[in-house]
């Protein structure tokens, strides 16, 4: 991780860590970047996500990158998955997403993303840093003829949508679906694409007013999702989160069907299709062990890779896999997006049923879950510094992993993107593996 950029872009308290003037600062050094790398003015897409703050970061961001000779083009309010497919349909230079993810409405975030669509390569990002921090070059700043232009692409939600809709072989004519929108991007696509398809769709958590981006709803708050399909004899309920980049399931019983059962329905078809590339998924450290397990009970290979879409991305572009993603509901289909896709993974998930004509609870049955618990703990930058150098923390959790045996891992790591060490420990008994959570984390805090 970079001073700046995490694993999934800049990202802090709006009016906070991520300031007007930091905003233009990233703007005016983008551009500057993108401009040395093609040797002509860039035209840069804007798009945002439904925060508070998204408006005054637009304005922002615009006028830095205006002010070092780009132009810019606004997308308005969509999915940060449609500022990676627009930014080559529409011939641009660069796209900049605005917004935090998953994280409360206070936050915010900047990813950009380079003319094929996929986020900027390392040493592009260290660039801006050093411009930015390091003053590394004068900004370069214009007048006259050579400022920069905004404009406005008004067709670029729907233009996102009509694309997503090729995807998929089949309509979704006979479904009845729940959609949890999380009060962001997805608000302004998710019944358009559905319904497009022919579900049947109920919307909730569509109606943003800045203030209630993931606000008890969305992929983080799926239990009155898994509700309101269990009693409305929905077939699936798909919710979302703030910039609609990740997706998860509930099947027709209500339960969870997170990223991890998501990928090995999805590998398993492609396996049966002969489409499955180079017989290999992608998943992060992360994933549950259970999906390795599906994966070696069925003959299919697998990488692990760094928590972060980033990360797993990058894995499928070296080795030309098609099919990867994250617990989380970050799931990359590489054949037809260059970034993870909450909604693309949603009518994905939904043809399949349609296809298999049997309900989501038993496709889903492809993969055995182990139980796993996730901890976080409030972490300074110099708690997450020291984690791995730290002697006595080490050797707790080299003790504890010993006890597990083959039954059962732990995981301790630093977030990428919120300021956080998150504890993950997997087994066959919930109660143990629940107690060695909390012993790593007593020790880590003392």
């Amino acid at each position: 991780m970079g001073r700046l950029f995490g694993t999934d872009g800049v990202r802090g308290i709006a009016n906070g860590d991520l300031t007007v003037e930091l905003a233009t600062n990233i703007g005016r050094a983008a551009g500057m970047v993108v401009e040395e790398a093609i040797n002509r003015q860039p035209t840069f897409l804007v798009g945002k996500d439904t925060r508070l703050s998204s408006d005054m970061l637009e304005a922002a961001l615009a006028a830095g990158l205006c002010s070092t000779g780009a132009n810019v083009v606004l997308l308005g309010v969509v999915p940060t998955p449609a500022v990676a497919y627009l930014v080559k349909r529409y011939g641009a230079d660069a796209g900049v997403m605005l917004s935090a993810s998953h994280n409360p409405f206070e936050y915010n975030g900047i990813k950009i993303f380079s003319n094929e669509g996929f986020k900027l390569l390392d040493s592009q990002e260290e660039e801006i840093e050093q411009i930015v921090l390091d003053q590394l070059k004068p900004y370069q700043i214009r007048s006259g003829g050579e400022i920069g232009t905004i404009t406005r692409a008004k067709t670029a939600a729907d233009d996102y949508v009509e694309y997503l809709k090729t995807t998929v072989e089949c309509d979704l004519t006979g479904l009845r679906v729940a959609l949890d929108c999380a009060n962001g991007s997805a608000s302004v696509t998710a019944q358009k694409l559905f319904e497009g398809l022919g579900a049947h769709c109920d919307v909730f958590h569509a109606n943003p007013t800045g203030r209630n981006v993931n606000d008890h709803c969305g992929s983080t708050h799926v239990e009155e999702l898994g509700k309101l399909v269990r009693e409305g004899s929905y077939d699936a309920g798909l919710a979302f989160d703030g910039d609609a980049d990740r997706c998860l399931a509930v099947d027709e019983c209500g339960e969870l069907v997170d990223g991890d059962r998501l990928i090995a329905l999805f590998a398993y078809h492609l396996k049966e299709q002969g489409k499955l590339k180079n017989n290999t998924f992608v998943a992060t450290v992360m994933s549950n062990l259970g999906l390795f397990q599906f994966a070696k009970s069925h003959g299919i290979e697998t990488r692990a890779t760094k928590v972060g879409d980033r990360y797993v991305l990058e894995c499928m572009r070296q080795e030309d896999f098609c099919i990867g993603g994250e617990q989380s509901g970050h799931i990359i289909f590489r054949d037809y997006m260059p970034t993870g896709d909450g909604q693309l993974t949603g009518i994905q998930l939904l043809s399949l049923l349609k296809l298999f004509q049997k309900p989501l609870s038993e496709a889903a049955g492809v993969m055995r879950v182990f139980p796993q618990t996730l901890l976080n703990i409030r972490a300074t930058p110099q708690m997450k510094a020291a984690l791995d150098s730290d002697e006595q923390v080490q050797s707790c959790i080299r003790s504890l992993n010993e006890s597990l045996g083959e039954n059962g891992r732990i995981l301790v790591r630093p977030s990428g993107t919120e300021p956080l060490i998150r504890i993950m420990v997997e087994g066959q008994n919930l109660t143990e593996i629940e107690q060695i959570a909390q012993k790593i984390a007593a020790v880590i805090q003392n």
